[in-house]
């Protein structure tokens, strides 16, 4: 595999632990698509260091868990600002 790769498998990891960070949100701090976060912190990262997925996987088991709570929220805000204009 290819050590630029290697390395931002890694650091998306890092990232993702430290901030809890969602996929999107990597996605966008880095400059690559959500399927390339994914590929790097669920494929690729499991064959570069076993430790550091386990890691990433929980944060984003947890993002996914909570994902209708924030998608709720969002909506919520949506439609308060929208009444607040009219």
């Amino acid at each position: 595999m290819n050590e630029l790769v290697e390395k931002r498998a890694e650091a998306l990891a890092e990232y993702i632990i430290e901030t809890k960070a969602t996929v999107r949100a990597a996605a966008k701090r880095f400059d690559v698509s959500k399927s390339t976060v994914h590929t790097d912190v669920s494929l690729r990262l499991k064959e570069i260091d076993f430790g550091l997925y386990e890691q990433v996987r929980l944060v984003l088991d947890e993002n996914k868990a909570e994902r209708h709570i924030r998608g709720g929220n969002a909506t919520r805000e949506k439609y308060k600002k929208a009444k607040r204009k009219s």
